[in-house]
């Protein structure tokens, strides 16, 4: 059965593609099929075959299907700025319906497990007054939070999920990605945003000195996604 679902955080910085590469490498070694897609991403470093982003050349190492940077990434920018900015400096209409097609074309793949990363948090802008979110709801995908665990992230987290269910979709996990292990009380932290979360706990990935696809990959439960 073919699964897929939108990835967001709680705030940009919170380790989205860490936990997406993570949950791709999983799903591998599950046996299954992978793709995924980074619809726009700034941040991007020229290099002779055009710009590139780490976090989607991140995702394409974890795709079973053979894609290509093109197809994972379709919009790039080299500024290290919010999207619609860039693409306002660029002169590119950065909307919905440009990142659409891209992405229902990686959807049309078909792979057993499929990841549509966002950027930054959940409400971001595009041109005029899309958001990001509203490219979620195009797609009709399920979603998965990445919390990242500091102070101040039970309200984020809690934030996101009213909204992403006020836009009609359902969360289907969330995963406690810790940024600082020395958060105050992490543990009720934790115990609060699992009360709280109207979703399973995919699973809760330690402050990691080498956070690569497969070390975060042992902290993830697939199994818990619907």
């Amino acid at each position: 059965m073919n699964a897929a679902y939108f990835i967001t955080g709680t705030d940009t910085d919170v380790g989205k593609t860490t936990i997406a590469a993570g949950l791709l490498h999983a799903a591998r070694q599950a046996g299954k099929s992978t793709a995924a897609g980074k619809p726009v991403a700034s941040g991007c470093q020229l290099t002779p075959k055009g710009l590139r982003n780490s976090d989607a050349l991140a995702l394409l190492a974890e795709c079973s299907l053979p894609l290509t940077y093109a197809e994972v990434n379709p919009v790039a920018f080299e500024p290290a700025i919010a999207p619609h900015l860039a693409a306002r400096e660029a002169g590119v209409a950065l909307t919905v319906q440009s990142l659409l097609k891209p992405m229902q074309h990686i959807l049309a793949k078909q792979a057993d497990f499929t990841l549509i990363e966002g950027a930054g948090g959940w409400r971001v802008p595009l041109a005029d007054q899309d958001n990001l979110s509203d490219l979620a709801q195009a797609l009709k995908l399920p979603v998965i939070l990445v919390v990242g665990v500091r102070l101040g992230c039970i309200s984020h987290a809690l934030l996101t999920a009213e909204a992403i269910a006020r836009d009609g979709l359902p969360l289907a996990g969330w995963v406690a990605n810790i940024i600082d292990p020395k958060t105050s009380r992490l543990e009720e932290n934790l115990a609060t945003l699992a009360e709280r979360l109207p979703a399973p706990c995919l699973g809760r990935v330690p402050k990691l000195k080498h956070p690569s696809a497969e070390a975060v990959a042992g902290y993830l439960q697939l199994d818990l996604l619907d």
